[in-house]
């Protein structure tokens, strides 16, 4: 027997005899209010979205079986232990009768079937289904999409630019911080309750409905709030058990080996080269069915380094092309184990040990408890490589696989800490080969110290500071010779600037229109007109090899780099020009939900829910305040904090969290966005727990 309730903001709150009836519950729910986002990342899971939405769906489906990612699903499900599997098994069976109660009506289906002129029933989830969607929210997570971007980098240019976009070796902040996530932990003896408080907030696409839901779990055994990824039991990355309290970031480790393979074609079959020989590749054919279009032949390649992700060029007499080896296909393993001890941790040890089942993406932990403890773990597997193997993809006919190096020993925090994608200090956690630069750590840690924040009503100002990490690296450009007037008013304009990328601040848009204006020249100049050639790796990964992003990442070195040498001047006095013309940040910085709908051919724009959601930003891609766009390609945002949360050891009622949306993925729901405001402006709303104040969900029933 399960019952749902619900706060003021429609988030469910469950309440069940014990933790199976409580999976089923989730589940159920979970169908009902987001029926069509989990449907969604299902069909991706399985290589199947072209089924619903056609030609849009191909790139995806295609990558999605190169990588076997439905396969590898199937695989953990059956090597996971027994506890494991009936609680992800009863997550689908109450998926299976929540789609059918209203989750399988949400009016994203009716649209399509309007657009395709036909109707698709939809079919009930395989048990291990929940294991799909968690292996599609982290697959392209991992490194490999990066890794591929600099083998790009160096057959276009050579290897001595992978350094320069990269930006290796920086201690000074020289490159433009990337978006990650960001973190923080205060010991109880800098808090006024005595205990400690976690505060954080994940940095991801703004895909709408939101990629976190707010969720309530509560049986005999435990009772946790916490952000669950829809379609997954549990609560993964960030929860609050009473007693103990998580949340993580990126490791930016490297967790996966990518590997050069040379194929020859035998028979009906290939060989692929590896340290010992030619050896048989599996081969898995399969067809896309395109709704509205033609079917798409699939060939899906393993050699016995990983599945070949990219697609094949001819070399002479042989096939080349990139497979990656991913921990949770090799191992059978996606982690799970970790879902129901998350649950019942009652300790910051406890938060560590369920961690310790953990595989992919390799996390920094931060766990606390009432006894006032506070641990720092870095939790994941990664291949046992040196850093000079986490450079580049591995030639498969030399490079020897590498064994798994698992978690290492929880670290207490006496004090504070702070998380946000850096080059860690501790050396024996320093498990990637390049991180982005520590603007938005040292910025946390500045904040901490200068507010001697003291309650979770003190975190606000450090989630919203806007202070930006690209200007110090850029404004060293402008030229101190005489400018057209145009030119000179906006280096005027800039110096005098306090470097908040605040919304309102028209400085701030200059700045941004400068910047933009840099990336857009040096993309177009000859010195990279090699990079710009097709990449050959497949639509999935394209995002990851897009030229304007990575040139805006690597901005200032580019701009020293002798290529650009006697050019420099020019193209940041033309840049200024430009900018001349710019408004408030906020006039251009605006939210980009990304809807499945939004931009779907033949779509009309009535139907993409995310069309009304465009609001004025403050922050920026580097900011402590993450909203993230491409300069020189688009100033709206599409990605930064997906959540924000605040979990206080002492009274969890005073707990806070936050998400751009809403609780529903209706949109015809008035919790389909009704977060929005408060979350763009940096109100995180009290977490409720007192059942009281809680409303019986009479639509949901008993189970």
């Amino acid at each position: 027997m399960a019952q749902v309730y619900r706060d003021d903001l429609g988030i469910p709150h469950i309440r069940a005899a014990n933790a199976e009836d409580l999976a089923e519950a989730q589940g159920r729910v979970t169908a009902r209010d987001r029926g069509w986002q989990i449907e969604v990342d299902r069909l991706r899971a399985s290589g199947r979205l072209s089924e619903l939405i056609g030609a849009a769906g191909i790139g995806w489906d295609v990558f999605a079986r190169r990588a076997r990612i439905d396969d590898t699903a199937r695989r953990a499900m059956e090597r996971t232990d027994a506890s494991t599997r009936a609680f992800v098994t009863r997550y689908a069976d109450g998926v299976r009768s929540g789609m059918a109660a209203g989750g399988g009506a949400a009016p994203e289906f009716g649209e399509l079937d309007r657009l395709f002129g036909d109707s698709r029933p939809l079919e009930p989830w395989d048990d291990h289904d929940p294991l799909g969607v968690l292996h599609v929210a982290h697959a392209l997570f991992s490194p490999f999409t990066v890794l591929l971007w600099r083998q790009h980098v160096a057959s276009s240019l050579g290897d001595e630019w992978v350094d320069v976009f990269a930006g290796y070796g920086d201690t000074g902040g020289e490159t433009l911080p990337a978006s990650g996530s960001n973190a923080w932990a205060l010991h109880g003896s800098r808090t006024e309750s005595g205990m400690p408080l976690l505060a954080g907030d994940p940095h991801r696409i703004f895909e709408l409905p939101g990629v976190y839901q707010q969720v309530r779990l509560a049986c005999d055994e435990f009772d946790v709030v916490g952000l669950a990824f829809p379609g997954v039991p549990g609560v993964p990355h960030f929860g609050h058990s009473g007693k103990a309290a998580w949340g993580v970031t990126n490791a930016m480790a490297h967790s996966v080996d990518v590997f050069r393979e040379r194929l020859r074609p035998i028979g009906d079959g290939y060989e692929a080269l590896g340290a010992d020989g030619w050896r048989t590749v599996d081969v898995e054919h399969s067809t896309v069915r395109v709704r509205g279009g033609d079917d798409v032949d699939v060939e899906a390649l393993e050699t016995e380094r990983g599945t070949i992700v990219t697609d094949l060029h001819h070399e002479g007499d042989e096939l080349v092309g990139w497979s990656v080896r991913m921990p949770a296909r090799y191992d059978g393993d996606l982690g799970a184990g970790a879902l129901l001890p998350l649950l019942r941790a009652h300790t910051a040890e406890d938060v560590a040990a369920a961690f310790s089942r953990w595989v992919d993406p390799v996390n920094r932990v931060l766990a606390a408890d009432r006894s006032g403890t506070v641990l720092s773990v870095t939790v994941g597997v990664t291949p046992d490589r040196p850093r000079a193997e986490r450079r580049l993809p591995l030639q498969a006919d030399v490079a020897r696989s590498a064994g798994a190096r698992a978690a290492v020993a929880a670290a207490s925090v006496p004090d504070s800490a702070v998380d946000a994608n850096e080059h860690p200090a501790r050396p024996e956690i320093d498990l990637g080969w390049a991180y982005p630069a520590p603007h938005r750590a040292n910025r946390i840690r500045t904040l901490i110290a200068e507010l001697q924040p003291r309650a979770v009503e003190d975190f606000p100002p450090i989630w919203g500071d806007t202070a930006s990490g690209s200007a110090a690296a850029l404004l060293p450009f402008l030229p101190s010779v005489e400018l057209p007037a145009r030119a000179a008013a906006v280096r005027e304009r800039l110096a005098a600037w306090d470097r908040r990328m605040d919304a309102s601040s028209p400085a701030a848009g200059a700045f941004a229109a400068w910047r933009a204006g840099l990336v857009r020249r040096v993309v177009s100049h000859p010195a990279l007109e090699p990079l710009r050639a097709p990449h050959g790796m497949g639509a999935a990964v394209a995002p990851w090899l897009d030229v304007t992003t990575q040139v805006a990442a690597a901005l200032p070195r580019l701009l020293a780099h002798p290529a650009f040498a006697g050019e420099v001047d020019a193209i940041v006095c033309d840049a200024l020009d430009e900018a001349a013309d710019a408004a408030e940040w906020g006039e251009t910085h605006r939210l980009l939900p990304l809807h499945v709908l939004s931009g779907l051919p033949g779509a009309p724009g009535a139907a993409d829910p995310a069309a009304a959601l465009d609001v004025a930003l403050s922050g920026d891609g580097d900011t402590v305040r993450c909203t993230g766009s491409v300069p020189g390609a688009t100033d709206r945002s599409w990605r930064g904090s997906v959540a924000r949360w605040a979990w206080d050891l002492a009274d969890r009622e005073r707990s806070v969290w936050s998400v751009p949306f809403g609780a529903s993925g209706d949109p015809a729901s008035p919790h389909f966005a009704d977060q929005l405001p408060a979350w763009a402006e940096v109100r995180p709303h009290r977490v409720v727990t007192d059942w009281e104040r809680l409303h019986l969900d009479d639509a949901a029933g008993e189970s």
